[in-house]
């Protein structure tokens, strides 16, 4: 039988299927194999909510007792039904156990089918660590690509480059094999002309990487763009965005993903690393039968993945299955968990075996504070996270309204030359700051960075007294000209890294928003740690620093503070609270800095809360009109199901289908005039007594179907939904039973139900739709949006941007 043929017949939807990858499923994947008799049957049809039997009479037969190909799953830009995805995979698994005890090729079925989500935990940590260290390797090469080559091998980066030369510490970046584009093309390095030269060959390179990515993104994959949690996070509260998760996006996110970092674009690789593992999590679904049927069970498998993702991008096993946890999952199990634990932790042991930064570690800033912090520096510490708050909000307000321009305006139909003009701006004003020249992490680490004897940065500029060093700790000390160059070097860096974010996270090329807010967070709190150690230097006689800072003592660790303010950006702009505090823990290998952090965070998350209540995941959600239904927030207006529920007073009535009294034709016209996904079907149009409910997929799929395979069916066949056929003439055509696409057992509420429990309902079991019922008797639908748009209007908002844009 043609597949394809029923899928491209009168009823074809607008999307077409073939062109787009799967996302949520093989939900399309009609190559079915026919030798996996006891998951057919149970995905075929809704076999789970047939009441009775299927034996109908010898001039009828009901075609569905075999599984057709497509029924049961679900058109783009359309919600999964999770009541429904969880009763097949329990009724597949009841079967699979019923049959293992029949013979041992069963029970050998049975084991692998418990141990293929292990098995795909582990593959999904394997080549998620393994394109992170890709990434890693190559975004390090390529930045340094932009100041100059290595003459021992072009594929060095700087550092590797000069590994083997025996350089002096404060010289350990000058050897030979080395060369900036100056010394390559003019033969030395010093001068005005040397240095305009390296700044037009630094700004040349940004524009090629950039444009590079853009072109890619624009031509091959549209979704490889921004950072993929917000469609993430809708896809995962099962949400379908056919394509977003699929091969192409992965190779070209994987690709643009370097090209965007190394282009010096103020944006990060720790958001994407999230998408890219998702897209590994669902393509490796496709291996195994029992998540590529089953939407339920492919949404448990990128919940783990994104734990992975964050895993690799900030060497965080832990963190990053409390990031799935806290922030993008919407139905995570205590199964969930534990595979998410399982595949960060091959995640992460992949990316520490390919060792991609060449120190051991995970992260290119991963550090180690020796010195304890005091009580008294929680003031700092809170200050901090107030400032953290207010950067959040006012960064989730510019960019949102930026975004909202973009989409709105003219501006969004020239993606091309929106990258190659901010990526003009940043390079420009870059290059002549050193802190804001160097990547983004690598200045994070040198902001973390705890000053010792050896350190030949600026901020470790000094003014030395060896007389007062006690073993290896230094005694706080007075700030050289170094450190007050870095600190107005820094002040600069930190307005530009403030504005330059806003007009970037959200443009078309891979982005992520976790390093740039670290970097503000990091600017600021190293200025306030180097300020507080000054005035601790100077003034050690004054009360608050008398009792635990005496002179000559080590006592302020000025790189702690970055990592507190660091913490506090993050948490203002994401809200993050106990994932981050986790993450950045597990950055720094110390335990007794976990109170700062917790007090940034949670000050961060209050300051920014009491500005606008949403992050800027959920603000992206919005702005592009995702229907998510946000687990958190609380509905507390008192309206009821009959205020939301269509049809509305003065609206036509609802399109219903009967269960034994309609044509295939009197169906088709009702499939062809309207576009509703599902119809309730009731006794009669008079009794409007509900049956139950059918999917206009499973109809269409179903009728064209019956027209091919059974034998006279005809316009005039009637179509029946009950266990027996209705009487009719002998002259009749054959009749239609399509009791198995079905589902008998639709949610309803009564019209007197307060909203607030149909919202709950709607939250916690995941439902598409839900029937309105008075006395028994069908009134009214309602679905997934028009909670929302309900939502929206009690909240002042337009209700019409919720549908998908």
């Amino acid at each position: 039988m043609d597949q394809k043929g029923y899928r491209r017949g009168s009823f074809q939807s607008s999307t077409s299927d073939e062109d787009m990858l799967e996302i949520a499923g093989a939900s399309l994947d009609f190559s079915m194999a026919d030798d996996d008799p006891p998951l057919d049957r149970e995905m075929g049809g809704f076999s789970s909510y047939d009441g009775g039997g299927m034996n109908g009479t010898s001039t009828m037969m009901d075609f569905l007792e075999e599984p057709l190909p497509g029924v049961g799953t679900y058109e783009d830009f359309n919600t999964i039904d999770w009541v429904r995805e969880k009763s097949r995979d329990r009724d597949r698994h009841r079967e699979i156990t019923s049959r293992s005890k029949e013979s041992t090729w069963a029970l050998i079925h049975s084991v692998s089918d418990a141990f293929s989500g292990w098995l795909l935990m582990l593959l999904i940590g394997l080549l998620a660590g393994s394109l992170a260290g890709l990434i890693d390797i190559s975004a390090h090469w390529m930045t340094d690509l932009k100041e100059g080559v290595c003459l021992a091998g072009f594929w060095f980066n700087h550092e590797h480059c000069c590994w083997k030369y025996n350089t002096t510490f404060t010289d350990r970046d000058k050897c030979p094999e080395w060369k900036s584009w100056s010394q390559l093309i003019l033969g030395h390095g010093e001068g005005a002309f040397a240095y305009i030269l390296n700044y037009f060959m630094y700004v040349i390179w940004a524009l090629l990487f950039s444009l590079l990515a853009v072109l890619l993104v624009k031509g091959f994959a549209p979704y490889a763009c921004g950072s993929g949690i917000p469609e993430i996070k809708t896809i995962l509260s099962g949400f379908i965005i056919r394509g977003y998760l699929g091969k192409w996006t992965l190779i070209i996110k994987t690709i643009t993903l370097v090209l965007a970092v190394s282009s010096g674009l103020s944006l990060g690789k720790e958001g994407p690393l999230v998408h890219v593992a998702c897209c590994c999590g669902n393509i490796l679904c496709h291996l195994f039968t029992k998540y590529r049927k089953n939407e339920a069970k492919r949404r448990e498998v990128l919940s783990a993945a994104a734990a992975a993702g964050v895993s690799v991008a900030f060497g965080a096993p832990i963190g990053g299955v409390l990031f799935s946890l806290e922030e993008v999952s919407y139905y995570f199990p205590l199964k969930t968990l534990w595979r998410s634990f399982f595949a960060a932790l091959v995640a992460a042991f992949t990316l520490r075996s390919i060792n991609p930064f060449g120190n051991s570690r995970l992260v290119l800033f991963y550090v180690e504070f020796h010195m304890p912090w005091h009580l008294l520096e929680l003031v700092p510490f809170i200050l901090l996270g107030i400032f953290g708050g207010l950067w959040g909000a006012f960064f989730i307000r510019s960019n949102i309204a930026w975004c909202r321009r973009r989409k709105t305006t003219k501006l969004g139909k020239y993606p091309v030359l929106e990258v190659f003009v901010v990526t003009a701006i940043t390079a420009v004003l870059a290059f002549p700051n050193e802190y804001t020249r160097m990547s983004t992490s690598e200045l994070i680490s040198e902001l973390f960075n705890d000053c010792g004897i050896l350190d030949s940065s600026k901020l470790c500029e000094y003014v030395n007294d060896f007389n007062s060093t006690k073993g290896d700790d230094l005694p706080d000390r007075a700030a050289g000209p170094g450190v007050y160059t870095a600190m107005w070097q820094l002040a600069l860096a930190l307005i530009m890294k403030v504005f330059i974010t806003i007009f970037t996270f959200g443009m078309k090329v891979p982005s992520g928003l976790f390093i740039p807010s670290m970097a503000v967070g990091a600017i600021a709190g190293r200025l306030l740690g180097v300020a507080v150690e000054q005035l601790a230097y100077y003034h050690h006689d004054w009360a608050i620093f008398s009792g635990w800072c005496s002179q000559g003592a080590d006592c302020i660790t000025p790189g702690l503070y970055a990592m507190v303010g660091a913490a506090a950006c993050l948490g203002g702009v994401t809200r993050m609270t106990v994932s981050l505090v986790v993450i950045m823990f597990e950055l720094t290998g110390g335990l007794e800095y976990i109170v700062p952090l917790m007090a940034a965070a949670m000050t961060s998350k209050w300051v920014a809360d009491a500005i606008g209540r949403e992050g800027i995941y959920d603000a992206h959600i919005r702005l592009n009109g995702y229907p998510f239904l946000e687990a958190k927030e609380e509905f507390s207006h008192k309206t009821l199901a009959m205020d939301v529920m269509r049809p509305r007073r003065n609206d036509p009535p609802l399109t219903v289908i009967t269960q034994d009294s309609m044509t295939v034709e009197d169906v088709e016209t009702i499939i062809n005039e309207t576009t509703y996904s599902g119809y309730p079907v009731v006794v009669s149009r008079e009794s409007q007594r509900l049956v139950g409910f059918v999917l206009r997929r499973d109809l269409i799929i179903s009728i064209e179907n019956a027209r091919k395979k059974q034998d006279g069916i005809v316009s005039t066949s009637i179509i029946y939904f009950t266990d027996h056929s209705p009487p009719l003439p002998p002259s009749s055509p054959s009749m239609l039973k399509l009791r198995s696409i079905l589902d008998l057992s639709p949610f309803t509420v009564t019209d007197q139900t307060p909203m607030e429990i149909v919202v709950d309902i709607f939250r916690k079991l995941g439902l598409r739709q839900c029937l309105v019922t008075h006395n028994g008797k069908l009134l009214g639908i309602i679905t997934k949006k028009d909670v929302l748009k309900h939502i929206a209007q009690l909240a002042n908002q337009d209700p019409d941007s919720i549908l998908f844009n």
